[in-house]
């Protein structure tokens, strides 16, 4: 196994670690809330604040790496969640256990973008898809596992430890990578833009903070679509100033290339899919069916079989039928598995349900596979910095919106339906959530991409 291989695989690990942490906390929640004495809605802002500390805070990643080495940054990112992991288990009120998930939220946000431009800067194009192979898979498996494994931990332990299993992980991740990762030596010593980093920090923050108050129902309405608004508004302010300013955070040259261009907004569908689709189940059948968090999980589990067992078989078939052939067959799989699970019941086969749940992981696989290699097939290595850090911005956006929409959907349907009816309207909407990108990868040219496969 080559070095570059072994430094994905870190790379990949770390991602993991973050991910499955973002996503667990989820099935823990109502023995925190418990725990520490407070309400559910209250204990809820131990996931909103997270995710908008990581909104805020990836904007940074990009110039912050290349300011200070992406080794160092990495290394006391990877540090630093690990620590503030220590901190929540140990937390003895509330207050110090959001405080330690915003401090995870600021060195996850560093970590992440940081692994990945650590693998993408120094590949050539002939061998992104692989490399990119090795970085998707903690996307695709920790958000289908995390149900099962926060269950069985419950089940055992207690919450505490939904933090410590990232006291092993962590350390052992940082011990190999002082001793896997060249030292830096390319630096970019540049002013920071402040104007830039905040539009972006803002259109983030209020945009997803809006959609998570928008779950909590009617009377915070006003205020949810006001902070879209200004959200609106700061993405506009920081388009502009992005695109014709000077020394700016990140460029966004990226988006006159198709193949990159086509990756975010495409890509951003698929990205909101893949953050709904194991809460969105997962609730359903604890919710609806009434079935404990443990047998829900077991069954989400199957989106992760769906993952891992078509995983040798996605970079072959991309290779073959080329991206455009790929995200159709993926695109349309994605729709027949949100379709299918519009009409199980309790008494639907259990067979049934796991193939659903299997095709649905299997064709978010392929998608996913597919976007990473083409996301910087023609990007020049010395822009890639600029892209990932873009790139980490949109994946943030539409994975925090994903539980939010799902969770919105539901609350405004079932002002019309029964409840059952409107999970089952929720999944509808995930399968023609992908009706756009559809159409938009029909139009592609057979040979995007190429450089890659």
């Amino acid at each position: 196994m080559s070095k570059q291989i072994k430094v994905a695989l870190l790379m990949a690990a770390s991602l993991f670690m973050e991910i499955m942490d973002g996503t667990i906390v989820t099935t823990a929640l109502p023995s925190m809330a418990r725990a520490m004495r407070v309400q559910s809605t209250t204990a809820s802002l131990l996931i909103s604040s997270y995710m908008i500390t990581v909104a805020i805070c990836i904007p940074l990643s990009g110039w912050i790496s290349q300011h200070f080495g992406q080794r160092r940054i990495w290394l006391v990112a990877v540090l630093g969640f690990t620590l503030s992991s220590l901190g929540n288990a140990l937390a003895v009120n509330f207050i110090m256990l959001l405080l330690m998930r915003v401090l995870q939220g600021v060195f996850g946000s560093l970590m992440t973008p940081t692994a990945r431009i650590i693998v993408l800067e120094k590949t050539e194009s002939s061998r992104l898809l692989q490399m990119t192979s090795y970085l998707i898979w903690p996307a695709l498996v920790a958000p289908a596992i995390a149900p099962v494994a926060g269950g069985a931990i419950l089940a055992i332990l207690d919450w505490r430890w939904i933090f410590l299993i990232n006291l092993p992980i962590g350390i052992v991740i940082w011990l190999i990578g002082t001793r896997l990762i060249d030292q830096d030596t390319n630096f970019k010593r540049s002013v920071f833009d402040v104007k830039g980093f905040l539009a972006i920090a803002i259109m983030s923050a209020t945009i997803l903070g809006s959609l998570e108050l928008g779950t909590y129902g009617k009377r915070y309405t006003f205020i949810a679509l006001f902070g879209i608004g200004v959200g609106i508004v700061a993405a506009i302010i920081g388009y502009r100033h992005l695109r014709y300013g000077k020394n700016v955070l990140f460029s966004l040259s990226a988006f006159s290339i198709q193949s990159f261009r086509v990756t975010q907004t495409s890509g951003v569908f698929l990205w909101l899919s893949v953050g709904a689709m194991p809460y969105l189940l997962t609730t359903f059948l604890q919710n609806i069916f009434r079935w404990s968090a443990l047998k829900a999980g077991t069954y989400v589990l199957f989106i992760f079989l769906g993952n891992i067992s078509s995983k040798p078989f996605t970079t072959p078939m991309i290779r073959g039928l080329g991206y455009r052939k790929s995200l159709l067959i993926a695109y349309i799989a994605v729709a027949f598995s949100a379709f299918g699970l519009v009409f199980i019941m309790p008494s639907t086969p259990a067979v049934a349900i796991w193939l659903l749940a299997a095709i649905s992981g299997a064709a978010r696989s392929l998608g996913l596979g597919a976007y990473n290699g083409l996301s910087f097939a023609d990007i020049p290595m010395d822009k890639r910095n600029d892209a990932n850090t873009l790139n980490s911005v949109m994946q943030n956006l539409a994975q925090g919106m994903g539980v939010s929409f799902v969770s919105i959907i539901i609350a405004m349907s079932a002002n019309f339906v029964a409840v059952d009816i409107a999970y089952r309207i929720c999944f509808g909407f995930l399968a023609l959530l992908v009706l756009y990108p559809i159409i938009q990868t029909i139009r592609l040219p057979e040979s995007i991409g190429k450089s890659t496969l």
